[in-house]
C-alpha cells in the first residue's frame, strides 16, 4: 500500500488536516500531509509527517521563487502548477484527499485532474454545492460539500471530515481485483436520445472490443479525449457529437475548443456521426436565455430543457466539425444519418426539421476535404435505426483491422 496524500494549507487548515490525517492513519492506512501554503511558515512540533510547501514549490518548472512572490493571486496559481508537477511525480500515492475553501479548491483541483483515472481522489470544499465542473473537469474527483466553513472543527465538520477520511481510507486500502482484458478499448459517446444506436454498436463489438461509453455532457467528451490522448483507447466511435451544439450556442453541456483534438493528435481510427446535433441543452425552463424563449423547446426532464438547432446553427456546427475533421491524419469516416439525428428528429417528433438537417449536411460537404482516408458517408437511416448502428460498427471493425472500409 502506498500513502494517502492529504493536501491543504496548513497556515489556515492545520487543525482540519491533522484531524483527517489521524483518522486515516488510525485505520492502519499510511498518510502524509502536503502543505501548499503560499506564505512562509515556521515548522511546528507536529510537522514530522508533513511535506512542507518549499518541497512542493521546488517542483515548479521555474523553481520556488516562482511560487513565493508575496502576491496572493500569482502565488496560488504558481503553487497549483507546482502541486500538479509534485503529485504527478510521486510513485507511492494510494489516494489524494484535498481540503479547502474557494482558494484551496482552485489550487488543489487542477492537480487532482492531472492524476490517473481510477486513482482515488476527493475534495472536501466549501464550494462543492455549486457548479463543480471547472474543478472536476474530465476526471473522477469526488466532491464533498463541507456545509460549514472550515475554520476549526465543530460538531458538523467533524462528521463530514470523518466521512471523507473513512471513505478515502476504504478506497486506498481496498483495491478492486486486477482483471486482464485482452480486448482493445474503444470510446463511444452517447446521449439518452442516441442510446439505441450506441447499445447496438456495443452489442456488435463486445466480442472483440472493451466498449467504454461516455455520456456526452461536455465532461464526458473531455474524459474520452483524455483517455485517447493517454493511449488508453484504440479508437473512437463518436456517435453523439452534441457537445459541439452547446459549445457554439451557449448550452450547459459544452465541449471546449479541443473537441476532436485527440483524434487529430493520435490518429486512432475515428468513426463519427451527427448524433443529437438537433439540440442544445439548457437547465429548467425558466433558465433558458430570453433570446431563445421563442424557439422550439422540449422539456426533457424538470432540470433539462432542449432547444432545436436552427438552419443557421446547423450550418455553423457543420463548418466547425468539418474544419476539425480536416486536421485528422488517421482514418476518418463521418456518417450523415439522413433519417434524423436523434429520437426527437424523426417524422412526427418535435425536432423533425429536414431543412435544418440538410443545412448541416451541406456545410459538412462544403467544408470537409475528402480523401481516401477522410470520408463523409450519407446513409438513408435515422441515427437510431439498426442498420445505421450496424454500419458504424462494421466500419470501425474494418478500419481497426486495416481494411479500407
Amino acid at each position: 500500500m502506498g500513502r494517502v496524500y492529504i493536501v491543504g494549507t496548513c497556515d489556515t487548515k492545520a487543525i482540519e488536516l491533522r484531524y483527517v490525517h489521524d483518522l486515516i492513519t488510525g485505520q492502519g492506512v499510511p498518510a502524509v500531509i502536503v502543505d501548499v501554503s503560499t506564505a512562509h511558515r515556521a515548522p511546528g512540533p507536529d510537522d514530522a509527517d508533513t511535506i512542507p510547501p518549499t518541497s512542493v514549490a521546488a517542483a515548479h518548472p521555474d523553481g520556488t521563487q516562482a511560487v513565493f512572490t508575496r502576491r496572493r493571486g500569482s502565488s496560488i496559481a504558481a503553487m497549483a502548477t507546482a502541486l500538479r508537477h509534485f503529485l504527478c511525480a510521486r510513485n507511492d500515492i494510494s489516494g489524494v484527499l484535498g481540503i479547502g475553501g474557494s482558494g484551496g479548491t482552485a489550487l488543489i483541483a487542477p492537480a487532482l485532474q492531472a492524476l490517473p483515472l481510477g486513482l482515488p481522489k476527493m475534495m472536501v470544499s466549501t464550494v462543492a454545492s455549486g457548479n463543480v465542473a471547472p474543478y472536476v473537469g474530465g476526471s473522477d474527483i469526488a466532491m464533498v460539500y463541507s456545509v460549514t466553513d472550515m475554520e476549526g472543527l465543530n460538531r458538523l465538520s467533524r462528521r463530514i471530515l470523518a466521512n471523507a477520511a473513512n471513505a478515502m481510507a476504504g478506497m486506498a486500502s481496498h483495491l478492486p481485483p486486477t482483471l486482464h482484458d485482452p480486448r482493445p478499448a474503444v470510446g463511444l459517446t452517447m446521449f439518452g436520445v442516441t442510446t439505441p444506436c450506441v447499445e447496438r454498436i456495443v452489442s456488435d463489438l463486445d466480442d472483440s472490443f472493451d466498449c467504454m461509453v461516455f455520456h456526452a455532457t461536455g465532461t464526458g467528451g473531455r474524459a474520452m479525449e483524455r483517455m485517447a490522448d493517454s493511449g488508453q483507447l484504440a479508437g473512437i466511435i463518436d456517435v453523439t457529437t452534441t457537445e459541439i451544439c452547446d459549445y457554439l450556442s451557449g448550452g450547459i453541456f459544452p465541449c471546449d475548443d479541443d473537441r476532436l483534438g485527440a483524434a487529430i493528435r493520435t490518429g486512432v481510427p475515428y468513426v463519427g456521426s451527427c448524433g443529437a446535433l438537433d439540440m442544445v441543452n439548457f437547465g429548467a425552463p425558466d433558465t433558458v436565455p430570453a433570446h431563445y424563449r421563442n424557439r422550439r423547446l422540449v422539456e426533457h426532464n424538470p432540470q433539462i430543457t432542449l432547444m432545436r438547432t436552427s438552419v443557421e446553427e446547423c450550418r455553423a456546427i457543420g463548418e466547425w466539425i468539418g474544419e476539425r475533421l480536416n486536421q485528422c491524419r488517421g482514418e476518418v469516416r463521418f456518417f450523415l444519418p439522413e433519417g434524423g439525428f436523434s429520437l426527437l428528429d424523426r417524422m412526427g417528433e418535435p425536432f423533425y426539421d429536414p431543412q435544418a438537417d440538410q443545412a448541416l449536411f451541406e456545410a459538412l460537404e462544403r467544408t470537409v476535404e475528402q480523401t481516401p482516408r477522410r470520408r463523409l458517408i450519407p446513409l438513408p437511416y435515422g441515427v437510431n435505426d439498426a442498420a445505421f448502428a450496424d454500419t458504424l460498427a462494421a466500419t470501425f471493425r474494418g478500419l481497426f483491422n486495416g481494411e479500407n472500409t
